[in-house]
């Protein structure tokens, strides 16, 4: 396919002994799977690692991951067999070739026992051999299918597809912290990742660990939309950036459970937000991730007040009105977090892009991009730790520590952003005497 590989798998007959005597320099944790790891020096003298095993067969999987035992074989066949995919079960013999003057071309013949060239050519992913037995030894390789469509921009063989859908409970069996991470593949590497979503609803792997995805499939949208929910989320993660993606797949999640039947969502947002947290302490992400994709879930449907040309003299008024004051633009920011606000905009921008019915104009953000770029220029505070004063100042003026002096610090927080000039020690001290008064 012309691509370069990012590592490289090295089998041979040789017995896991036979390979210790070869490489005095080795690692041998995995010998009794086969494994040892050379530790090799170039030329620099810098030491790499270099994983070699010996062919194998595997008996019966226990619990769909791990092999009951594992038979050392000297046939590559039987090697090349227990691999997943046809594409995956190819081999170079590098046996007969002189690699020792390095880096040119070697011309070499592919073993390809059972048709991974011409798999590519089709551009199909197939599973080797019987492809429910395949996916009944570990149960990830479902998702790794449809992983692998997605990012390759393949189809799965039908026999295979099938297989897939019949294993569905050993891919239930599989650790959400697996699943997590070849969805996160998935979703970070394919062109549209919407090719494996689509797949893993279709046989059933995506109820497994975000069902409530599936709640969108039919749900129409009315106004200012072209697709059902399910549909529309799908082309917003196909467009949006890397940085976005997760946050893209969530933003309309809650739109089926507030549905109005009108075309109206109340309150999604916020619902998405909490939907979100919820799938993604399932599956096990980090709390400062699940906390990011929180708020660009739950602020996504921001609305930036801005006078266009073709509006009447009574909308010109109406937006003059409601127009952001350099507080809220404060607030906004504050809200946000000022880290997210470029990941905002990224959300807001894929989620337009993704919908040709959409009345967003890109302008919006281009002028609230402007107006941030003007507050921040400002001494602006966004956090307790921005104030001019602290905990020990307060105490100084008869603020007890706990609770009460939590709600005088958020306090005098909202009286800076409400106005930045407040932010001296002077007129903190004396705001402070009288909240701590009240």
């Amino acid at each position: 396919m012309k691509k370069t590989p990012h590592d490289y798998d090295l089998a041979t007959n040789a017995l896991p002994d036979e390979m210790l005597n070869m490489f005095p320099k080795s690692v041998s944790t995995g010998a009794k799977f086969g494994t040892v790891i050379a530790l090799v020096q170039d030329d620099y003298g810098e030491t790499h690692e270099v994983e070699v095993t010996t062919f194998r067969s595997e008996a019966e999987y226990i619990d769909g991951r791990w092999p009951s035992s594992v038979k050392f074989v000297d046939d590559i066949d039987k090697d090349l067999g227990r691999r997943d995919f046809t594409f995956n079960a190819m081999a170079i013999d590098l046996s007969d070739l002189d690699l020792e003057d390095g880096v040119e071309e070697k011309v070499v013949d592919i073993y390809d026992p059972f048709g991974g060239i011409e798999d590519i050519r089709r551009k199909v992913v197939r599973a080797v051999g019987t492809p429910l037995e395949r996916f009944k030894e570990d149960g990830l390789r479902s998702f790794k299918a449809a992983r692998m469509a997605s990012q390759l921009g393949f189809e799965v063989e039908p026999e295979t597809l099938e297989g897939m859908r019949n294993s569905i409970t050993v891919a239930k069996a599989v650790s959400m912290e697996r699943v997590r991470d070849e969805f996160m593949k998935m979703l970070l590497n394919s062109p549209k990742p919407s090719v494996g979503i689509e797949i893993m609803r279709e046989v059933g792997l995506l109820q497994l660990f975000i069902p409530e995805l599936l709640e969108g499939v039919g749900v129409e949208q009315k106004l200012f939309h072209a697709h059902d929910v399910y549909i529309h989320i799908l082309k917003t993660v196909d467009v949006a950036h890397d940085s976005v993606k997760l946050a893209a797949l969530f933003h309309d999640i809650a739109k089926p459970r507030t549905d109005m039947g009108n075309g109206h969502f109340y309150g999604h947002d916020r619902m998405g937000a909490d939907i979100a947290e919820n799938v993604m302490k399932r599956l096990k992400f980090p709390k400062s991730e699940i906390l990011r994709v929180r708020k660009l879930v739950e602020n996504h449907m921001f609305y930036y007040p801005h006078i266009k040309e073709d509006m009447t003299d009574e909308e010109k008024k109406n937006i003059e009105l409601h127009q952001w004051t350099d507080s809220a633009v404060r607030r906004f920011i504050q809200r946000v977090g000022e880290e997210n606000i470029d990941d905002l905009f990224r959300l807001r921008m894929a989620d337009a892009q993704s919908n040709p019915s959409t009345m967003f104009k890109p302008d919006e953000i281009t002028l609230l991009q402007d107006r941030i770029s003007h507050v921040r220029e400002q001494d602006m505070a966004l956090k307790v730790s921005d104030l001019r004063i602290n905990g020990e100042d307060l105490e100084k003026l008869g603020v007890e520590k706990g609770p009460k002096m939590g709600l005088v610090l958020k306090e005098l927080l909202d009286a800076v952003i409400e106005n930045p000039l407040m932010n001296t020690k002077d007129e903190l001290e004396k705001l402070a005497v009288k909240l701590n008064k009240r």
